[in-house]
């Protein structure tokens, strides 16, 4: 009976079936019955939402009624209201059905609170053990499934114990009651079930065991010896999986990790105890396991047969305290080849532990923003965008702490040399100073100094000052009054001179005297005088302006070299007008230097404002202020500062440094005034600094936070405290060891605590300020700098199309006037009802402008002479073949006459292609009817409601796409027009690379489980930036790109000649226009023919008898060397020509045009010939014109059989992304009686070729393969030329018999073969098929010769210059240049005017080119 649609108060009226309960809003949707299963589905619609103990009630009725049965009873709920208004109500029927999965949750079940925000239910606990018992049970996930299915909304579901505040054990104690009370109830019931109920699946448990209860210790899996018969082990299962086994078994694999090694884990289950293992145990259990280990054949390892297994709970770190932290200097695997963990796991965290926002810092780089933007629409929490940039302070003065009303004329240029680099615990050992009056050097100060402590040795060799020079010299504070006398009030002069004065401060201050002589500084001098100098280091300056720089590193002449650079640095200043030396710094306003020191600094975004300042200063620092890596100058931040908050950053930052190396207070508080937040850090986090000599030890490390801590009282300016986060978990940094490990930092073995911290676990860090300062830095100001930056989106939401004016019209005008053209007027229905479907979808979702746009590119390519192919399922489109963008048309198989227009179509599916109908006149005007049509639905395209966005991909020929990349600009203008970026990370091969390497310096061979887990944790990270091959991104006139994303050089890379989006063109390319516009071989191969034969290839007929023979043997190619095998003529064929798809053609033998389709969208799906139709076809189950080869024969064959044409759809797209088929699906797919191998081969497939693209590629390959029948040299001279780096002239022209050897020493190498040498095999294979065919290679020639080409000569075909090894492009191009001009005529001219190498003239002297040139001009002037 069919019951759809009907309201189920009428269907119980009906069957005079009485019921309590409210059904008058509900209808009945479908009613499916599996016999083989017993089971009864039945599926309600409502409009009013259903409380739940009613629909319990329902379904014990059907279950009466049915009672041989299974019944399943679901809801779909058809609600107009916001989630908001009947929230409250369905609450109930949420707590319903958490009672249902968790029975003892009665005790506890009301104190439940909920709050919805966003799409985000979040469900607070009363109790650690309520929290407990939801997630072990995964009622997030089952609240989840059940949203999603009554009311069809991805609603996220959080379990947040922030307003817990017992410990749980009320909870224990209530739940043991709760379950002693249960278990008698259950007791008594027991013999009362009817004996036909069907026992309900397992459900998690939170104390799960397999086999018995484990009550030993565990031991470290590190510790694990192989002698030991029975281990126990704990730690964390993070890869599973199943395996089918015989007699219906399954064996399960478990890799398991303690951090302290890793180890496999295997266990053999029945039915019954896979469906509860597989229940219990995922990635990221907790277990307790117990098993012999056993060396494994197959995995080649140790692996650990379980015996016992028991689910424990994991301790994770959690976020307790009553006011929480926020994160503000957080890197992500976006900060190349250093953040390790992704944005999505940090914000998963941070919303777990109820912190209200979080930061993301990444080093120079914006490209986490993306995914940033979606963890904050997936967990509901604040993300501030930030960056972690390199300050460069371009604005720097030349000469510091001077009075200008002062006139000044005496200068000291001093220079020091000292046991370290920090001037706070490192001594001088030398002073070295020039005094200059008037221009002129008057008097020298010379002084060793007595540290006081062993010099190092490193410093002995770079200065050779050693401990024996120094021990009777005076002490610092014996010399500097001595110093002081000298300098008095006169401008100190030095190289560097924040090193040199820090010291001298630092000294002056523990004698209680203070510095206040102007500085100037000669390193910042030479920045703007010298610009054209790629570095302002001393010696290099003093090379560059001829002074002698004897003893460099000694004080004394370091300082003497660099007055006399500053005396004639006077003489430059003079020529600019400046002899005031007070106006040293006017100069500095001038300056465009970018390669000085660089400091971190954080950059947050406060609002839309900043986020497009951010973009323009991202962009910029990686399109004009690269050095190593993008830098920020000091001057182009101030420009683009609106919007933005300024943070110190770290220990690398500005103010950090200053203080560091002792600066003046002056330009301390200077600095200061620039940021609008300080920044500090833990102390662990700078303990590099104690290692590397700069402070003394923790105490000094902390002096420095307190002096930060200081300057933002002072100052009035927040002081935060930051965790520069780089990893979750303490755990993490083997991760970022292993990388820089693998980059050559020698301390990678020494990681700073770079995790991700509680608030608590901040607090402790900078408890030694105070308890209230504490909170001030760590939770206050991190909540009040959060407080100030808004809600924003960094990439727009909608789409921002660009704007052709009238494309609309334009589209429609071509398309119908290129229709009528071909079909008549009026238009044949078929095809006028398919033209407007597409049309009216098309220009109603705005897409007419994409398709003018490549209309436009493909109309340009082909006036140039260049024929284009499509990719991608464009062929699918109607419109798109109307307006000239593919030659693909998708109709079904038809015939119609090019003169009187009649037409005829074939709408049964009985013919796959209209290239294959029979040849027919016309029966009106007696013309030969043209053939087309495919049979492609648009629907592939465009999705059936018309709303997918399209993806048109265009194969230009590989010399055009420039051309064609130019036009675009041209169509769009300047500035509007972007190749799409992308970003490349670390994959799984190389993270392996990186994973052995390390193991392998430490001498250790860990278990194949631990490399696997390592892998896991460094595949993702960031290593550089690349580009599309061919695709654009177009920026509507009405916006910039920085209203989408930065931009960049791709792999910063400044001669790339392009410039890209900074983000992944996937984050981007739904908001604005992405093109492919690519290049490809055969669009190239294709204009070689035709200009070599002048056959045009849109002439050739797709139905060629002969040509259609070679896709199932050698007959056509005319073989004349009998003792040549070739089974298949294909060789040489693009798509058809590898061993892959010629042992596909061997298997299937294609005849038909529609079958060479097949072939080629089975070759290049994933799991759709191999293990798939293959089987099928060999086994005789199915003919190659039934099995599935492209996504669009699925739909096709399912709407043909009778299946509703939406779901067939569905299943389609299920299918062709690698989902496979829903039990729904199979059931309804049996119902029409499918093939069982056909619902067999859905399930199997991963990847699918749409239709339109096998069609389009076939069609250009059958159209090279009619050239090599028929026009075989042609075809020979250009497969060479797209070939010629593979190609070995000097072997080739040797003949046949060399050739052959060959071929056979490289089969001989098997797997060994490099790349090279299996390129090279290939070209030699079509060498031996042109040799068997009769045709021959004339040797290389100096004048016949061309430089790139393979030409037709008289007596074969001659190869190019450039293909005779050792003579590369450049040299080949230069010689056909030099002999248009005019004949050689000698070697010496040869090589004079081609500048050809030794190596160049060797290969072709070898190759007898140069047969006839004697050696040098005299000879030949001798001779005339």
């Amino acid at each position: 009976m069919n019951v759809s649609g009907r309201p189920l108060r009428e269907i119980f009226n009906k069957n005079h079936i009485s019921i309590d309960s409210s059904v008058d809003n509900v209808y009945v949707d479908k009613v499916l019955l599996n016999r083989q299963k017993h089971m009864l589905k039945i599926f309600l619609t409502s409009k009013e939402l259903i409380w739940e103990k009613e629909l319990e009630k329902l379904k014990k009725l059907f279950q009466d009624k049915f009672s041989y049965l299974k019944v399943e009873l679901s809801i779909r709920y058809d609600i107009a209201e916001k989630p908001e208004k009947f929230m409250k109500k369905y609450w109930n029927n949420i707590l319903f059905h958490i009672e249902k999965n968790i029975p003892s949750s009665k005790c506890w079940l009301e104190d439940l609170k909920y709050d919805f925000k966003k799409n985000t239910l979040i469900i607070y606990s009363s109790s650690q053990g309520t929290t407990y018992a939801l997630k072990s049970n995964k009622i997030d996930l089952i609240i989840k499934e059940k949203v999603k299915k009554e009311l069809n909304l991805n609603w996220d579901i959080t379990i947040d114990d922030s307003k817990v505040k017992d410990n749980g054990d009320g909870f224990i104690e209530k739940k043991e009651t709760e379950e002693k009370e249960m278990s008698v109830e259950l007791l008594t019931s027991i013999g009362k079930e009817n004996k036909t109920a069907i026992k309900d699946s397992p459900v998690p448990k939170e104390d799960y065991i397999f086999g018995k209860k484990i009550d030993e210790e565990a031991i470290k899996i590190s510790e694990l010896t192989t002698d030991a018969n029975s281990v126990v082990i704990s730690g964390e299962v993070f890869s599973l999986e199943f395996k089918d086994i015989k007699g219906n078994r399954k064996l399960a694999t478990l890799n398991i990790t303690d951090l302290s090694d890793s180890i496999t884990a295997k266990v053999f289950l029945n039915e019954k105890q896979y469906d509860e293992f597989s229940v219990n145990i995922h990635n990221g259990s907790y277990v307790k396991v117990e098993g012999n280990l056993q060396y494994d054949n197959f995995m080649r390892c140790t692996v650990l047969m379980i015996k016992s297994l028991n689910l424990l709970g994991k301790k994770e770190r959690m976020d307790t305290a009553k006011e929480k932290r926020v994160e503000l200097h957080l890197h992500t695997q976006m900060s190349a080849m250093d953040g390790v963990t992704s944005f999505n796991k940090l914000c998963e965290r941070a919303k777990k532990w109820g912190h209200k926002a979080i930061a993301i810092t990444d080093h120079g780089v914006v490209q986490g923003f993306p995914e940033a933007m979606e963890a904050a629409k997936k967990y509901g929490i604040k993300v501030i965008y930030g960056v972690e940039g390199y300050l460069v302070n371009d604005k720097k003065p030349i000469l510091t702490n001077c009075d200008k009303e002062k006139e000044y004329n005496e200068f000291v240029v001093f220079d020091i040399e000292t046991t370290g680099l920090s001037p706070v615990n490192d001594m001088i050992t030398e002073i070295g100073a020039v005094k200059i009056v008037n221009g002129q050097i008057v008097e020298e100060f010379n002084q060793l100094v007595n540290p006081e402590r062993d010099i190092p040795e490193n410093i002995v060799k770079l200065t050779g000052i050693t401990n024996e020079m120094v021990k009777d010299m005076p002490t610092i504070d014996k010399v500097l009054p001595k110093f002081k006398e000298f300098i008095k009030d006169s401008i100190l002069v030095a190289h560097n001179a924040s090193f040199d004065v820090g010291f001298i401060r630092e000294q002056f201050r523990r004698i209680g005297e203070v510095l206040e002589n102007p500085v100037l500084d000669t390193l910042e001098l030479s920045r703007n005088l010298l610009p054209q100098l790629k570095s302002h280091r001393l010696n290099i300056i003093a090379k560059y302006l001829n002074v002698s720089l004897e003893n460099h590193h000694r004080a004394v002449d370091d300082a003497k070299a660099t007055a006399e650079i500053f005396i004639k640095f006077l003489e430059l200043l003079k020529s600019r007008g400046i002899s005031d030396i007070t106006k040293v710094n006017d100069i500095v306003l001038d300056k465009n230097d970018f390669k000085g020191e660089s400091y971190h600094i954080i950059i947050l975004v406060k609002n839309l404002v900043g986020l497009k300042n951010l973009y323009k200063l991202i962009s910029e620092s990686h399109l004009k202020y690269f050095y190593k890596r993008p830098r920020i100058p000091k001057s182009l931040l101030s420009a683009h500062r609106e919007g933005l908050i300024i943070g110190s950053a770290c220990e690398a930052g500005e103010l950090y440094r200053a203080i560091l190396r002792n600066k003046d207070a002056n330009e301390i508080n200077n600095i200061v005034e620039f940021y609008d937040y300080l920044e500090i850090q833990p102390i662990g986090n700078n303990m590099h600094l104690v290692r590397e000599g700069l402070v003394e030890g923790e105490e000094e490390l902390k002096n420095i936070n307190r002096k930060i801590v200081e300057l933002g009282e002072k100052f009035n300016k927040p002081v935060v405290a930051t965790g520069d986060v780089h990893f979750l978990e303490p755990e993490d940094e083997i991760y970022r060891r292993i990388l820089m490990h693998g980059q050559g930092f020698s301390d990678a073995e020494i990681q700073p605590p770079l995790y991700f911290k509680t608030t608590d676990e901040m607090l402790e860090e900078f408890e030694y300020l105070g308890k209230e300062k504490a909170e001030e830095v760590v939770v206050k100001n991190t909540n009040l700098i959060a407080d100030m930056v808004e809600d924003i989106l960094p990439i727009p939401e909608g789409t921002y199309p660009p704007v052709i004016e009238g494309a609309e019209e334009e589209l429609r005008r071509i398309t119908y006037n290129r229709a009528i053209e071909i079909y008549g007027e009026p238009l044949p229905k078929i095809v006028k009802d398919r033209l407007d479907k597409e049309l009216n979808s098309i220009i109603k979702n705005g897409y007419a402008v994409m398709y003018i746009i490549a209309q436009k590119l493909v109309a340009k390519s082909l006036s140039d002479g260049y024929l284009v192919g499509s990719r991608g399922s464009v062929g699918s489109s109607f419109v798109a073949t109307m307006s000239g963008i593919t030659e693909v048309n998708p109709l079904v198989p038809h015939y119609v006459c090019p003169n009187c227009k009649y037409s005829e179509f074939i709408e049964d599916g009985s013919v796959g292609s209209g290239v294959d109908l029979p040849d027919k006149d016309c029966p009106k005007c007696n013309t030969r009817l043209n053939k087309d049509g495919h049979d492609i639905p648009f629907e592939v395209f465009l999705g059936f409601e018309g709303d997918k966005e399209p993806d048109i991909d265009l194969n230009f020929a590989g010399e055009y796409q420039p051309k064609a990349h130019k036009y675009t600009e041209e169509l769009f203008g300047e500035g509007y027009v972007y190749r799409a970026g992308t970003i490349g990370t670390i994959a799984e091969k190389t993270a392996y690379g990186f994973v052995k390497k390390y193991f392998e310096d430490k001498g250790k061979n860990p278990h194949p489980a631990e490399i696997e887990r390592l892998v896991n944790g460094l595949t993702g990270v960031k290593r550089t930036s690349g580009q599309h091959p061919g695709g654009v991104m177009i920026v509507p006139k009405n916006k910039e790109i920085y209203d989408f994303t930065p931009i960049q050089y791709p792999a910063d890379d400044k001669t790339a000649g392009v410039i890209t989006t900074h983000f992944d063109y996937h984050a981007i390319s739904g908001r604005i226009l992405k093109l492919d516009i690519l290049g490809h071989d055969v669009p190239t191969i294709i204009r070689m023919l035709e200009d070599i034969t002048g056959v045009d290839p849109r002439s050739i007929p797709l139905d060629d008898k002969e040509t259609i023979k070679i896709f199932t043997s050698s007959e056509p190619l005319n073989i004349k060397d009998k003792d040549f095998q070739l089974n298949i003529g294909t060789l040489g064929i693009p798509e058809f020509g590898t061993r892959f798809v010629r042992q596909m053609l061997l298997d299937t033998k294609p005849t038909t045009f529609a079958e060479l389709v097949r072939i080629s969208g089975l070759s290049h799906g994933t799991d759709v010939w191999i293990n798939n139709a293959q089987d099928l076809v060999r086994s005789g189950k199915a003919q190659l014109s039934e099995v599935i080869s492209t996504r669009d024969d699925i739909m096709l064959f399912l709407i043909y059989a009778g299946l509703d044409k939406k779901r067939a759809f569905k299943i389609m797209e299920r299918v062709r992304k690698g989902k496979g088929l829903t039990e729904e699906d199979i059931e309804y797919m049996q119902q029409f009686d499918l093939p069982a191998w056909y619902i067999d081969s859905c399930q199997k497939i991963k990847y699918m070729f749409p239709k339109a693209h096998a069609v389009a590629y076939v069609m250009m390959s059958f159209r090279i393969a009619y050239f090599k029948v028929h026009y075989p040299e042609a075809f020979y001279a250009t497969y060479f030329t797209t070939k010629a780096e593979d190609f070995d002239a000097h072997l080739v022209t040797k003949g046949k018999q060399a050739v052959d050897d060959k071929v056979k020493e490289l089969n001989s190498l098997g797997n060994d073969m490099t790349a090279k040498e299996k390129n090279l095999l290939t070209v030699l294979e079509v060498v031996q098929e042109m040799f068997a065919r009769g045709y021959a290679f004339e040797k290389v020639d100096l004048y016949k010769s061309d430089s790139d080409k393979f030409l037709i000569g008289e007596k074969g075909i001659i190869p190019p210059l450039k293909c005779l090894e050792g003579v590369g492009e450049t040299a080949a191009r230069n010689i056909v240049r030099e002999r248009e001009r005019q004949k050689f005529i000698s070697i010496e001219d040869l090589v004079n005017r081609t500048k050809i190498s030794k190596t160049v003239v060797e290969a072709l002297r070898e190759h007898g080119c140069l047969n006839e040139l004697p050696e040098t001009n005299q000879i030949s002037l001798f001779n005339i």
